[in-house]
């Protein structure tokens, strides 16, 4: 299997060495790094070329390295069940750029691309209806980057006595941020009962 993928890597790379900056076969699976501006061009003779034939568009999703410049990396997994290979699309961006959406060559990128810009804000251009999809109406932040807070910036309860459901900032009414995170089942500086006849063995 590993060398049927290292020679298709080796034939993408070839006719279309303008979008892969690299490639690596792990675990049974192709990896491309790609150009941002060649992505579409590349998704689309994934799609079309018999040897590739990448027809159903399995994910996107999204890894945030907020220390890089190109914070970061939109990554889509194509399944091609005429060739029985999966390939793994990494395209580094930086914040504030946008990506080009699918929808056109894969539909199913509709969802995909809607819960990427609603979990990281990630923009992709040309999507025909690009609104949060598993956030709240007014939801502030992204979930998934990595400098949103653990517990969110606002809660959602129903009050009795109106009647109605409010927002209210988060207030941590318990010992939160005191949490033992220690193992129960490791570090004890103590006997427990019955290590002493462990001990003895």
């Amino acid at each position: 299997m590993s060398d049927a993928l290292q020679e298709l890597a080796a034939l993408i790379s070839l006719k279309q060495s303008d979008a892969v900056q690299s490639y690596a076969v792990a675990f049974g699976d192709l990896t491309l790094v790609v150009n941002l501006a060649n992505l579409k061009d590349l998704v689309e003779f994934l799609r079309e070329d018999p040897a590739c034939r990448f027809s159903t568009l399995v994910d996107i999703t999204a890894i945030d390295h907020p220390e890089r410049s190109q914070r970061f990396d939109v990554v889509y997994h194509f399944l091609s069940m005429y060739r029985n290979h999966r390939i793994r699309l990494k395209v580094a961006i930086e914040e504030e750029e946008m990506v080009p959406s699918l929808v056109d060559l894969h539909p199913s990128a509709n969802w995909f691309e809607r819960e990427v810009f609603d979990m990281f804000g990630i923009l992709f251009s040309g999507h025909p209806d690009l609104r949060r999809i598993l956030t709240d109406y007014g939801f502030r932040g992204y979930p998934l980057r990595k400098d949103f807070p653990t517990t969110g910036y606002t809660e959602v309860r129903y009050d009795e006595a109106l009647k109605r459901v409010v927002y209210e900032p988060v207030n941590l009414v318990q010992e939160y941020r005191q949490f033992d995170f220690m193992s129960p089942w490791e570090g004890a500086e103590y006997i427990l009962p019955g290590d002493q006849k462990a001990e003895a063995k």
